[in-house]
C-alpha cells in the first residue's frame, strides 16, 4: 500500500503549483470576485511564528473555499517592511535594513509556500519597494493639495528608547507601542493628516461594514464624538474669560469651581501674586509626568492648587474659584473644565479632598449612593426646578445663547494623525523647504524620491531623522525659484504605507499610477479581512481614512475598504502563556513541517483547537491526532484503490449517499461560516462513519465509494491541500481538487435508509434492532422476537404492542 509520507507530498505540489499557476487571479473574469487578504505583515528576522501560521491558514481557507465554488479569487501577499521593526534589527545585527529587509523577506516567502498558501505571488511587493512607496508619496502629496496634510510645532510623545516621535494611538498606558518604554512630550515640528475632517464618516460608515462589534466599539470610542455646549466663564474683575466643553449643560447650576490644565496660557495670566509660587511649583511638577500618568493619576488621591482668581458661573453670576489640576488635560476639550462634584465622580473626589462645595442640582427618581451622573429633575436651578434634566439641557443653552454665552458643539477625542518620524527607515516626504517659497512639493514627475544607503542609520536622539546628516541628499535646489532648499529628513509613519497596499494588489506593477480603476473598481473593496485584533484602531482607521480621501478625489467607487473583518485569536503556550523568544516556549512552525508532520497537520491544528476568533493553548497531543486522521483518510483511500471490486450491496450504497451528503451538508455550513473547527470535526465523524462502513460490507458498492472518498477529499481540501491533491489525483480524477468544484448535497438522501428503533419490554429496554427506515410495524416486532434478550421476556400471551413511530416499541405482556 503507498504510504502517506508529507515530505514527499508537500513539494511536489508546491512546485506543480507554482509551475501551473493555479492560483493566479484573472483581471475582470466572467465568474464573480472574491478578494481575501490577510493583515500586511512585517517580515521579522525570526521569520514565521505559530500565530502567522493561523492567521495565514484561516485567509487560506476562505480563499479556496471561493475558487472551489467558482469564484475568481485574488489572494495576494505582500510585506509591510517599511518601519521601526526593520531598522531596529538592522541596527541590532548591524546590517543595512536594505540587506536584512531582502533576507526577511525571502525567507518568509519560503516559508509561506512551505504553508502550502494558496497566494498569487505574481503580484508581490514590499512597502520598501521604491516603486510602491513612490505611490505613497504620491498620496502624501494628494493630501498636502487637498489641505489634509500639514506641518505644525507642538507638544508630542517622544521615546527615547526608538528615538521617534509616536502618535496617539502609539503610546499603550504611557509606554511606546513597540518597545514598552516610557515616553515623555517634547516640542517638535511635525507633519500631520487631517484625519478629524473624516470623524463622522469614520462613525457612521461602520454600520455598513460586517466587522465584529468589539472592534466598532474600540474605533467609535477612540473617535470619541460628543454632543455638547461651549460655554464662556468671564473671569472676576479680568477682560478674560475661560471656555469650557459640556456634554450637560443641564448641571451649570452645580458648578461650583472651575479647573484648568497645567499647560492652560491663562495660568500664568490669572495666578494671583500671592498663588504664584506655589502654582510653579506645581505646574513643573506635572510637566514631569506624562498624560497616561495624570490619566492614571486621577484615579488616586486628586493633587491641584488654587490659582487666586475667580469665575462668573453665567447662570448663577456668583464667583467660583478657578483650580490648576492635573487631572484636566490641555490635549482634550478646551482644556478647562466646569466642576460639578454632585454630578461628576473626579470632580467629586477633588471637591471632597479640598473641601469645595457640593450641590445637587439633577434628582434621581430614587435614591442613589454617591455621585449621580444619570438624568432626572431639576433642583436647586431656579426657573428650571421641576423640569427634566434632558428638557432643560437645551434651555439652558438656548436661553445662555441669547447672551452671546453659549452655543451648542460636538466635540471629538480624536486627534490629527501624527505622520512624522524622526527614523532612516522610511518613505522620504516629498517636500523641501525654501528660505524664499516655504514648504514645497517635490514634483510628481520626480517621485519616487528614494532614500539613500546610509552607512549609519542609527537615530541620533537629537529630534533629527539620520537623514539630517546625508548632507548631499538633504541640500538640493527648490523646485519653484531653482534656488537652494533642503529636503524634509523626517521619514513617513509605517502606518502610511499600510493604508493602501490592499489597492496596490488589484494593480501591482503599474508603473504610471497607482492603480488602474477599472481593476481597482473590479476587486474592491477587499471581501475578507484576517488578521490580530491589535490593529482595532491605528491600521483600520488609517486605512479607512485614506480610502475615504481616494473616493473623494474620484480614484476609487467605495469609501470602506474591508467588506468583513475577521479577527483570529492568539495560539498560547501550552501552559496558556503568551508565546515568546524570550520565554523559550517558542513555536517554529518549519519544524513541526519538517519534523514529518507536514504543512497540511499543521494547518488543520491551528484551526482545530478552538474557533478560530478564539485564543487557544497549542497542543502536541492534538497535532498528533490531526496527523492520525490525515493517515486514516489516506490509508482508507489506498486501502479502497487496492481492494478488488466486489458485488454490489445495497445497503452499503445507501448508507454511503447519507453519511456523504451529510457531511456536505454539514461542512458546507461550517466552513461558510468560518467554524473551522466544527467543519473539521465533521470530517472526522465522516472518516469514522465511513470506517464503519467498510467494516460491515467491505468495498462494496463501488461507485458509491468513489463518490465519498472524492467527495471526502474536496470537502478536506481547503484545509489539506497537499493531502488532498494527491488522493485526487489517485483516484482517477483529472486536473486540480482545488478547481473541481465545491460538492453540493442533495436533501433527498439525507433521509436515513437504515434506522434504530428501542425494544421495551412493559417499558423496560431490553434491546434495540436496525431496520430501514420504511419499515412496518409487523416487520420490526418480528426483528424485535429474533432477539434473545427480548424473546425470553417475551414469553406469555402478549396482551398488547405500543409503537412510537421510528423510535420505541413496547411489548405488554
Amino acid at each position: 500500500m503507498k504510504r502517506y509520507n508529507p515530505k514527499e507530498i508537500e513539494p511536489k505540489w508546491q512546485a506543480i503549483w507554482a509551475e501551473s499557476g493555479i492560483y493566479k487571479a484573472v483581471d475582470a473574469a466572467e465568474k464573480p470576485k472574491y478578494y481575501a487578504l490577510s493583515f500586511f505583515p512585517y517580515p521579522s528576522g525570526v521569520g514565521l511564528h505559530i500565530g502567522h501560521t493561523r492567521n495565514f491558514t484561516i485567509t487560506d481557507v476562505a480563499a479556496r473555499l471561493k475558487r472551489m465554488q467558482g469564484y475568481n479569487v485574488l489572494h495576494p501577499m505582500g510585506w509591510d517592511s517599511f518601519g521601526l521593526p526593520g531598522e531596529n534589527y538592522a541596527i541590532k545585527t548591524g546590517v543595512a535594513p536594505q540587506i536584512t529587509t531582502k533576507q526577511n523577506t525571502d525567507n518568509f516567502r519560503t516559508q509561506c509556500k512551505k504553508l502550502g498558501l494558496s497566494i498569487d505571488w505574481s503580484r508581490e511587493f514590499g512597502s520598501s519597494d521604491p516603486a510602491y512607496y513612490k505611490w505613497t508619496q504620491w498620496f502624501f502629496l494628494l493630501l498636502l493639495e487637498r489641505g489634509l496634510a500639514y506641518q505644525q510645532e507642538s507638544p508630542q510623545w517622544w521615546c527615547d528608547t526608538d528615538k521617534t516621535v509616536l502618535a496617539n494611538e502609539q503610546v499603550e498606558a504611557g509606554r511606546c507601542w513597540r518597545c514598552g518604554n516610557l515616553v515623555v512630550k517634547k516640542n517638535l515640528k511635525q507633519w500631520f493628516f487631517k484625519i478629524t475632517d473624516y470623524a463622522d464618516q469614520l462613525i457612521e460608515d461602520l454600520d455598513d461594514v460586517d466587522w465584529p462589534e468589539g472592534i466598532k466599539t474600540m474605533q467609535r470610542n477612540w473617535i470619541g464624538k460628543s454632543k455638547g455646549a461651549k460655554v464662556t466663564f468671564r473671569i472676576s474683575n479680568r477682560e478674560d474669560s475661560i471656555e469650557v466643553f459640556t456634554t450637560r449643560p443641564d448641571t451649570l447650576f452645580g458648578a461650583t469651581f472651575m479647573v484648568i490644565a497645567p499647560e492652560h496660557p491663562l495660568v500664568s495670566k490669572i495666578t494671583t501674586p500671592d498663588q504664584k509660587a506655589a502654582v510653579d511649583a506645581y505646574v513643573d511638577e506635572v510637566s514631569r509626568k506624562n498624560e497616561i500618568e495624570r490619566q492614571e493619576g486621577a484615579a488616586k488621591e486628586k493633587t491641584g492648587i488654587f490659582t487666586g482668581a475667580y469665575a462668573i458661573n453665567p447662570v448663577t453670576n456668583t464667583e467660583i474659584p478657578i483650580w490648576v489640576a492635573d487631572y484636566v488635560l490641555m490635549g482634550y476639550g478646551t482644556g478647562a473644565i466646569m466642576a460639578v462634584p454632585a454630578h461628576d465622580e473626579r470632580d467629586n473626589e477633588f471637591a471632597t479632598t479640598f473641601n469645595l462645595p457640593i450641590t445637587e442640582v439633577v434628582q434621581p427618581a430614587e435614591p442613589v449612593q454617591g455621585c449621580f451622573s444619570g438624568e432626572g429633575t431639576m433642583v436647586h436651578s431656579g426657573a428650571y426646578d421641576g423640569m427634566q434634566s434632558s428638557a432643560a439641557r437645551e434651555k439652558i443653552v438656548a436661553d445662555l445663547a441669547q447672551q452671546n454665552v453659549a452655543k451648542e458643539q460636538v466635540n471629538y477625542k480624536i486627534r490629527d494623525w501624527l505622520i512624522s518620524r524622526q527614523r532612516y527607515w522610511g518613505a522620504p516626504i516629498p517636500v523641501v523647504h525654501c528660505a524664499k517659497d516655504g514648504i514645497v512639493p517635490v514634483p510628481k514627475d520626480q517621485l519616487p524620491l528614494e532614500l539613500p544607503i546610509l552607512e549609519k542609520f542609527q537615530p541620533s536622539g537629537d529630534g533629527r531623522s539620520p537623514l539630517a546628516l546625508a548632507t548631499d541628499w538633504v541640500h538640493t535646489t527648490c523646485p519653484t525659484c531653482g534656488g537652494p532648499a533642503e529636503r524634509e529628513t523626517d521619514t513617513m509613519d509605517g502606518f502610511a504605507c499600510s493604508s493602501w497596499y490592499f489597492l496596490r494588489f488589484a494593480d501591482p506593477n503599474n508603473a504610471s499610477a497607482p492603480f488602474d480603476k477599472a481593476k481597482s473598481d473590479y476587486w474592491l473593496p477587499v471581501d475578507m479581512y484576517v488578521g490580530g485584533a491589535e490593529h482595532a484602531v491605528m491600521h483600520l482607521l488609517y486605512a479607512r481614512m485614506w480610502t475615504k480621501v481616494m473616493r473623494d478625489a474620484g480614484l476609487i467607487h467605495f469609501g470602506e475598504p474591508f467588506k468583513a473583518l475577521r479577527n483570529q485569536g492568539m495560539l498560547l503556550a501550552a501552559d496558556g502563556s503568551k508565546i515568546s523568544k524570550s520565554k523559550g516556549n517558542s513555536i517554529s512552525p518549519e519544524e513541526i513541517i519538517d519534523q514529518g508532520y507536514g504543512a497540511d497537520a499543521l494547518r488543520m491544528i491551528t484551526l482545530f483547537l478552538a474557533p478560530f476568533d478564539m485564543s487557544t493553548p497549542w497542543s502536541n497531543e492534538g497535532l498528533a491526532g490531526v496527523f492520525r486522521f490525515l493517515q486514516r483518510v489516506w490509508t482508507l483511500s489506498q486501502k479502497f484503490l487496492d481492494t478488488p471490486e466486489l458485488p454490489h450491496n445495497t445497503d452499503a450504497e445507501g448508507q454511503l449517499m447519507t453519511a456523504t451528503h451529510t457531511a456536505i451538508k454539514k461542512v458546507s455550513k461550517d466552513i461558510d461560516a468560518m467554524g473551522y473547527n466544527t467543519a473539521i470535526a465533521a470530517l472526522m465523524q465522516f472518516t469514522n462513519e465511513l470506517y464503519t462502513i467498510e467494516k460491515n460490507y467491505g468495498f462494496a458498492a463501488r461507485n458509491s465509494w468513489q463518490v465519498a472518498l472524492s467527495t471526502l477529499t474536496q470537502l478536506l481540501a481547503p484545509f489539506a491541500p497537499h493531502v488532498t491533491e494527491e488522493l485526487w489525483a489517485d483516484l482517477g480524477h483529472e486536473g486540480s481538487v482545488h478547481v473541481s468544484g465545491w460538492p453540493v448535497h442533495d436533501e433527498s438522501y439525507l433521509v436515513q435508509h437504515v434506522i434504530k428503533i428501542a425494544i421495551q419490554v412493559n417499558g423496560k429496554l431490553r434491546g434495540e434492532v436496525e431496520v430501514p427506515h420504511d419499515a412496518t410495524q409487523e416487520t420490526i416486532e418480528a426483528e424485535a422476537r429474533t432477539r434473545e434478550n427480548v424473546a425470553s421476556y417475551v414469553t406469555g400471551d402478549v396482551r398488547k404492542v405500543i409503537y412510537v413511530p421510528g423510535k420505541i416499541l413496547n411489548f405488554v405482556v
